[in-house]
């Protein structure tokens, strides 16, 4: 069957490359084995390992968590000018950036189990086997909302890659309507995500309409940045074919969303500070610091600088347009923003507590090493999709042909 030979003929190509590609995957191969050690140990002891407490409940899983989830809707900034706009230029890479949603939604998912003091009953959320509580639990939508997506971007390129590989045009009319939906969805992912913090009024801090605008403009910041930099990389070690108008076109979309996000922040700055009560506890913490304890303060200050270093650098056109200066900018935003929407965002919501107490929270090895594993397991699984969908894109893996040689240096 062609579609046996299309899944066999990706796996041969996942498992062929140089010595550099193999290293690759066995650096990351070795974090993952890290990763995995300390989550069983979390599962034999228990969440007490880690630095996260019954004041504090949220740490570094959730923040990783809200900050790709992110990463994931921003795939969309491709569909839309691929498949709406017909931009010939971003189809040609619009595959690798649903690679990226992919790998994105997958540590996510990853993280939220992370998180769980005990994975195995997690069946009593799911339909049928337990109380899926839809649609009132916001915990079902976001359940629902992943999956969802996760599974479009899944089909959508499975569709469009076997098409290539037994040599016809993908039908429009099959798939389409399918991508206006993924749009659609992308959006709501994130949303989702923003109303699960927001819809709790005794945590201020994350209590606010601008919850869900700002992650979409976050998201729309940091997406490209990281989708720049993947692009680069791609194109330096295969022949696959990356337009610098794709780069530009990112580039372009990262300045002005990036410059509505710092717009946010200092419209939550000024309406905390100006009129400060005590539903402003949370920022000052974060910001100044608070009866003494300040441990975020420099965590977020850093972001702040980030962030502006970003802004000025892709808001002047001739820096934007100089790949050095673009790579520091895509960095900074992507470092500033990871810092914002995690450590600046999820635990400030904890601190002080509704009772007024004040529990720093600080990461520990164990949690550190289990991100660690999981953002490698996140690149490995887009490492790999790469690798078996750029020959079949290039048209070097056909049906019934011999192998072409699609990858130069991977």
């Amino acid at each position: 069957m062609p579609f046996l030979n299309f899944l066999w003929d990706a796996l041969k190509e996942m498992a062929s490359g140089s010595r550099l590609y193999w290293g690759w995957v066995g650096g990351l191969l070795a974090l993952i084995g890290i990763g995995v050690w300390n989550y069983l140990h979390q599962l034999g002891t228990g969440l007490v390992i880690t630095g996260m407490s019954d004041q504090v409940s949220w740490g570094l899983y959730i923040s990783n968590f809200t900050f790709l989830v992110g990463i994931a809707a921003s795939a969309v900034l491709l569909v839309i000018p691929a498949y709406i706009f017909n931009r010939p230029d971003i189809k040609d890479v619009v595959l690798l950036g649903e690679g990226i949603a992919v790998a994105a939604v997958a540590m996510a998912m990853m993280f939220v189990v992370a998180d769980l003091g005990r994975p195995d009953r997690a069946w009593h959320a799911l339909p049928f086997l337990g109380v899926f509580n839809w649609p009132l639990s916001l915990l079902a939508w976001d359940m629902l909302v992943l999956s969802g997506y996760f599974a479009l971007n899944v089909g959508i390129p499975l569709y469009m890659l076997y098409c290539y590989y037994v040599g016809r045009e993908p039908n429009h009319k099959y798939y389409f309507p399918v991508i206006v939906l993924a749009i659609v969805w992308a959006i709501s992912i994130h949303t989702v995500t923003a109303f699960l913090l927001s819809a709790n009024p005794a945590r201020p801090f994350w209590h606010t309409a601008l919850l869900g605008p700002r992650f979409i403009a976050s998201a729309f910041a940091s997406g490209p940045a990281l989708i720049i930099l993947v692009f680069q990389v791609i194109r330096r070690v295969t022949d696959y074919p990356v337009h610098q108008e794709v780069i530009r076109t990112l580039a372009w979309i990262m300045a002005v969303a990036m410059q509505i996000n710092l717009f946010f922040v200092i419209a939550e700055l000024f309406t905390d500070f100006y009129n400060e009560g005590t539903h402003a506890a949370s920022i000052r913490y974060l910001f100044l610091g608070l009866h003494g304890f300040d441990s975020l303060r420099p965590w977020i200050w850093t972001a702040l600088a980030l962030n502006l270093v970003a802004v000025v650098i892709l808001t002047i056109h001739p820096l934007r347009n100089r790949m050095p200066w673009l790579n520091l900018a895509c960095v900074a935003a992507f470092a500033g923003i990871w810092i914002e929407k995690g450590m600046g965002l999820v635990l400030p919501g904890f601190i002080p507590t509704p009772l007024g107490e004040i529990f720093e929270y600080v990461p520990t090895a164990h949690e550190v090493a289990i991100s660690a594993g999981i953002w490698a397991t996140g690149v490995l699984v887009f490492t790999l999709l790469a690798k078996g969908a750029i020959p079949i894109k290039l048209g070097t893996r056909r049906y019934g042909q011999p192998r072409g040689g699609a990858v130069k240096r991977s």
